[in-house]
C-alpha cells in the first residue's frame, strides 16, 4: 500500500511527494479523511501558521485518531509536528493533543524566523533517525518551537538561541521540526527509514 501525504489546504506538499517517489516510495495525495485507513504510513505536513493549519486539519483528526490508535505510522513535518501538541502561543486554535506539550515562539535573542542549516543533537534511538549523525545538516524554516511535557519523548534536539526539540517519537507517533524533504540526501535517508517501518 502507498504512503499518503495528507491534502488539507497547506504544506508543501509536491516537494514531499517528490521526495517520496524519489527514494521508490508509492506517495498519494490524500484529500478524503475516508481514505486515510487504507494507507501504510501517513505524512501530515505544515506550512504557514498553527491555527490556519488547525482549522484544515480539524476533519481529519478522527481518521488520523483511528490509524494512529491501529499502529499506522505517522510522520509529522515543520507545522505538521507542532499541531501534534496541545496548542500553540501562535494561534487561539487547539492542536490536537496527541503530545502533551506547548508550542512557544523562539526567543527574542535570535533571528527569527530560523531559515537555513543545523545540526542534530541524537538524544535517543529513534527508527527514522537510524544513521543519522550529529553532524549531519538539515534544513529548518520555523518561527515556534514544541516544548513537550514529557521529555523523554524527544529524540533529537538542535541548538538556535536554545536548545530546541528537532524530532520526537511515541510509539508510532514520529514528527521532526526540519523538512527532510528539503536537507539533501540525509533528509532523504529519514524519509527512507520513515516508509521502511511503515512497511513492516
Amino acid at each position: 500500500m502507498p504512503i499518503a501525504v495528507v491534502d488539507y489546504g497547506v504544506g508543501n506538499l509536491f516537494s514531499i511527494y517528490n521526495a517520496l517517489d524519489q527514494i521508490g516510495a508509492v506517495p498519494k495525495l490524500a484529500r478524503d479523511p475516508e481514505e486515510i485507513g487504507s494507507f501504510d504510513g501517513i505524512v501530515v505536513p505544515g506550512v504557514g501558521s498553527f491555527g490556519r493549519c488547525m482549522r484544515r486539519l480539524y476533519r481529519f483528526e478522527p481518521a488520523l485518531r483511528r490509524v494512529l490508535e491501529e499502529g499506522t505510522p505517522i510522520l509529522g513535518i515543520c507545522v505538521g509536528m507542532q499541531v501534534l501538541f496541545e496548542g500553540s502561543e501562535e494561534s487561539p486554535e487547539e492542536g490536537l493533543g496527541w503530545i502533551a506539550g506547548r508550542v512557544v515562539r523562539l526567543p527574542a535573542s535570535v533571528l527569527v524566523p530560523q531559515i537555513g542549516w543545523n545540526t542534530l543533537s541524537i538524544r535517543r534511538e529513534m527508527e527514522i533517525l537510524e544513521g543519522i549523525s550529529d553532524d549531519d545538516f538539515f534544513y529548518f524554516v520555523h518561527s515556534y518551537h514544541c516544548v513537550p511535557a514529557d521529555p523523554s519523548v524527544v529524540a533529537a534536539t538542535t541548538e538556535y538561541g536554545l536548545e530546541v526539540a528537532a524530532a520526537i517519537s511515541e510509539e508510532n507517533l514520529f514528527a521532526v521540526q526540519f523538512h527532510p524533504e528539503k536537507s539533501g540526501e540525509k533528509g532523504l535517508s529519514i524519509l527512507r527509514n520513515f516508509v521502511r517501518l511503515s512497511r513492516c
